[in-house]
């Protein structure tokens, strides 16, 4: 890890500013890449330990711009775990940073799935966090919840234990302020959750649903997926007919996933399935999580139905260009479907997928008829990639550069290994000789977390690396890989993290201060390095 004991005579702080936005940067690629989860080359262990230590550094050195991550594309995993350590760590922030990470969180909360947010609270209330900042952040979370009923039901322990823990009361008469929603409907809620004896029956059809599914089978189908799974179990029906009654009531992503259970069943032969699921409109999937989909299938299903799966691939693709769709011009596409594209048995075929949705959104945003795909298995079909073989990277990546693009992208997990480092000698080559003024630009996308290293695995210094989790985030990621070359300085970094802040928290002005003095920590004063004021 870098330190931020640097100085240059150049001026004060000007070195202290670039060892910053590399920190920060680097911060940002292990945020959007790791889960603490196993990979294909690294524990589950190894990964939490890293996690620890990168998210402990840089709330401790860079605190303010720990907080602006949450403004950009990092994951869930360590969105959750910003929000919690600024919670955790309030008594070491100014009034106005708390101000400024109120703002932020609140807005994250928004965007984050209700499970993870219980959980969030309750790991909070676990460690003894009950400041009167984190009990305002919860309350107000749980009264913009749309329907408490369906919390009520769905996360029925999280909710009662973040409201008793905030003392949210659900009552029948509204006193603003009181930190209480006040309708007959929160009453009923209120009563579900901690009198549960109180009402004989419930107005409310979800609640009384949740009630009569107790003793009466009909009523299962009237529960969220989740929750009519148990008791389901409980009244001994087959799952087949769970998912036949409960369709209507499932999300898309619980649908295709339901399928994706029983297609496991149907590959050992106690299922009878049709090869796709009609009633799962696959045009409307994310592109990374339809890339999963696709992968999961047999190679046999890819090709029988392959117009349907290429055309719901290129119409999410498209919407993940959105307005740059065509504006990229020339592209080349560097794809790893090497043997560590399998990823692990926490990221099954993850990598992979990665890689097959960056191929139909790079297509998407290349000029038409300007894109060209290089697989290191040497495939020509994408819709049949597997994970196979070794990484030749390098011969690849000269094959790619002799189409001469105006963008060359390589998306890959960085293990170059046939022949090792070959890649990164071809474009040192590449760049400082043969095209000096950088009239491609090369951009490569990892999405592997390497624990050891506390970064995404880099192909040459001189390349910029970003990591990536989906592939819609592309666009953004090229945008943010920039800074990694180190042309575009440090105020340009801290300049684009004022818009991402601005624009997530809708609007408010939320300003990104220059690098720390020089022989100073950020320590979360006026001078800290990535200030959001």
């Amino acid at each position: 890890m870098t330190s931020t004991h640097t100085s240059t005579a150049t001026g004060p702080g000007v070195g202290a500013g670039l060892v910053a936005a590399e920190d920060v940067l680097l911060f940002v690629n292990a945020a959007i890449t790791a889960t603490g989860q196993r990979e294909f080359r690294s524990t589950a262990q190894q990964h939490r330990l890293s996690l620890d230590f990168l998210h402990a550094y840089v709330r401790v050195n860079y605190r303010r711009v720990y907080a602006a991550a949450l403004a950009l594309d990092i994951n869930d995993h360590n969105a959750v775990r910003i929000v919690q350590g600024l919670l955790e760590t309030s008594a070491e922030a100014t009034a106005q940073e708390k101000r400024a990470e109120g703002r932020l969180i609140a807005a994250r909360l928004a965007k984050l799935p209700p499970q993870r947010v219980y959980r969030l609270f309750r790991a909070l209330r676990a460690a003894g966090v009950n400041n009167r900042r984190t009990r305002a952040i919860m309350r107000d979370w749980l009264a913009a919840r749309p329907d408490p009923a369906h919390d009520a039901v769905k996360y029925r322990t999280g909710l009662r234990t973040a409201a008793r823990h905030v003392h949210f009361r659900f009552d029948t008469d509204t006193d603003p302020g009181s930190g209480s929603v006040g309708t007959d409907e929160a009453g009923e809620v209120g009563d579900f959750l901690f009198r549960p004896g109180r009402r004989p029956r419930y107005r409310h059809p979800l609640l009384d649903a949740w009630r009569r599914a107790h003793y009466e089978q009909g009523a299962v189908a009237e529960l969220p997926f989740t929750v009519a799974e148990g008791f389901a179990s409980r009244h001994g029906m087959k799952r087949e007919v769970l998912l036949e009654r409960m369709i209507p009531r499932m999300t898309r992503l619980e649908r295709l996933r339901s399928v994706e259970r029983l297609r496991a069943s149907a590959r050992r032969g106690t299922v009878a399935l049709a090869p796709l699921p009609a009633d799962v409109d696959l045009t409307v999937m994310p592109l990374t999580r339809l890339a999963l989909y696709v992968l999961s299938l047999g190679f046999d299903v890819r090709s029988a139905h392959r117009a349907e799966l290429t055309r719901a691939l290129r119409a999410a693709a498209r919407r993940a260009a959105g307005p740059q769709a065509g504006s990229w011009g020339k592209v080349a596409g560097v794809l790893d479907d090497s043997h560590s594209s399998s990823g692990s048995g926490e990221k099954r075929r993850r990598p992979l997928a990665v890689a097959l949705a960056c191929h139909f959104l790079l297509e998407a945003l290349s000029a038409p008829g300007g894109y060209t795909a290089l697989w290191t298995s040497g495939g020509t079909d994408p819709l049949l990639a597997r994970p196979w073989g070794p990484t030749p990277l390098g011969s690849h990546v000269l094959d790619a550069l002799e189409h001469g693009p105006d963008r060359l992208v390589i998306v890959s997990d960085g293990w170059d290994n046939a022949p090792p480092g070959l890649a990164g000698e071809v474009l040192r080559v590449w760049r400082t000789r043969l095209d000096p003024d950088r009239r491609t630009a090369v951009v490569h996308v990892n999405p592997v977390y390497d624990a050891d290293g506390f970064d995404v695995r880099r192909l040459a210094p001189g390349v910029p690396t970003a990591g990536i989790r989906d592939a819609e985030d592309l666009p953004a990621l090229v945008e943010i890989a920039r800074f990694a070359e180190g042309r575009s300085g440090a105020d340009a970094l801290y300049a684009y993290l004022d818009g991402r802040v601005e624009r997530f928290v809708g609007g408010h002005p939320v300003a990104v201060a220059g690098p720390p003095a020089a022989g100073t920590r950020g320590t979360g004063d006026a001078q800290g390095a990535g200030v959001v004021s």
